[in-house]
């Protein structure tokens, strides 16, 4: 790969995580502030990312796969994102806001495997090039907060004042630029003839529910879905919360767990081989109950430090539960049914497990709603702790230990 298409496809990378960090984030916080959103509302807006990676296998298996090329369905689809993102930032009303996130989410989800794709199309050894790519989209998700809190939109006047629109115009600009940076990318035709039948059950990798059959992979699947549930709790309360605190800097403070990603992904080959599969995928789940017991027992004065180890155990949480994760599966699957079973996993997690678990937080979050607009946090973070040390416990009782071969996922 010379340095040239290494550059395309490191901006590329960078634009496309930049855009998702850059309003994802404090998405709970412009929904309670500036739209005045229950909990069920902003349930709601999350879970439409849900809704985008149950459908965004229809849209690459119909389209993309078939029909034209990667690149130039990338910079269409960020090209009308821009569009929605530039209407989201100037609404008054839930009503009015939530159209334009589904479908935006809807076009945006797609778009996650159409940069894999474009990016290991141009990739001789993706185990070993891929990396050095794809660190760039963790580093624009890092620069987006960063510069939230450097502009202050996030401080409780900004919030106060309405600024948190701007981060969608912010990522509008930026969809806009990747959208015709798109068309400059390297070519990625179809793959797949279009005249070849796919079935439903091939888009959504159904025929891996043969793998179900092994009661070790049935348990983690369901494992897998279960513990999205306290994982939506983080993405849909963690910027309110903060906020509603008085932490200054939130967002960029809530960067530090995309820095942990990387230091915990370069730890996990060193654990995975020298505790194997399951102590690596506990040693993730309790990540999750003592971040939540840091949260609920945290505050923004003496005991801020608690929220920092909270908000920097994010990499050991993700990478040690779902890296792993697609490891297991990709081991377990064999070549047959290798794609398949991780589209099944994809769509059991951020699909179903996450669609649960953003509708569990938002009625939660009501429940501990006082009658001044606060929220009864310590309450709140207490429920995903303890839902996280029940799913660790079932696996600790369920899951036979079995020898897995780490490789780079």
């Amino acid at each position: 790969m010379n340095v040239k298409t290494q550059f395309q496809l490191s901006l590329m990378m960078f634009l496309e995580f930049f855009i998702w960090g850059g309003w994802f984030v404090t998405l709970g916080t412009f929904l309670g502030k500036n739209l005045e959103a229950t909990g069920a509302q902003s349930a709601m807006a999350f879970s439409t990312q849900s809704w985008g990676a149950i459908i965004a296998p229809f849209i690459i298996g119909l389209i993309a796969d078939r029909y034209f090329n990667a690149e130039k369905i990338l910079g269409i689809l960020h090209l009308v994102g821009a569009v929605l993102l530039y209407q989201m930032a100037h609404t008054t009303d839930f009503g009015a806001f939530y159209p334009y996130v589904l479908g935006y989410m809807i076009l945006y989800m797609p778009t996650l495997a159409l940069v894999n794709s474009v990016s290991f199309n141009q990739m001789s050894d993706p185990g070993k090039q891929f990396p050095f790519v794809r660190v760039f989209g963790t580093i624009g998700w890092i620069i987006a907060g960063s510069l939230i809190s450097f502009f202050a939109w996030d401080s409780d006047q900004g919030v106060k004042d309405g600024l948190l629109s701007n981060t969608f115009l912010m990522t509008a600009g930026a969809s806009a630029l990747l959208g015709i940076f798109s068309f400059t990318l390297p070519k990625t035709p179809p793959k797949v003839d279009k005249n070849e039948k796919v079935s439903v059950s091939d888009m959504l990798g159904l025929e891996a529910l043969k793998l179900l059959k092994d009661k070790n992979f049935l348990f983690f699947f369901i494992a897998s879905i279960l513990i999205c549930i306290p994982l939506a709790f983080y993405y849909q309360n963690t910027s309110p919360f903060l906020t509603e605190i008085g932490v200054e800097n939130s967002t960029f403070k809530m960067s530090f767990g995309q820095m942990s990603e990387v230091l915990f992904m370069l730890l996990l080959p060193f654990f995975f081989k020298r505790f194997g599969f399951k102590m690596t995928i506990l040693a993730g789940m309790l990540a999750w109950t003592v971040r939540y017991l840091l949260f609920a027992y945290g505050d923004a004065g003496e005991l801020a430090f608690m929220l920092i180890i909270g908000i920097a155990l994010h990499g050991l949480c993700y990478d040690f539960f779902f890296v792993s994760g697609q490891i297991y599966t990709d081991t377990k699957a064999g070549e047959k049914y290798k794609s398949a079973a991780q589209g099944l996993i994809t769509l059991a997690t951020y699909g179903v497990g996450m669609l649960i678990g953003f509708w569990v937080a938002g009625e939660i979050t009501d429940k501990f709603l006082a009658a001044d607009e606060t929220h009864d946090w310590q309450s709140i973070w207490t429920y995903p702790a303890f839902f996280a040390l029940g799913v660790m416990a079932l696996f600790v009782l369920f899951f036979k230990n079995e020898k897995i071969e780490y490789k780079d996922a």
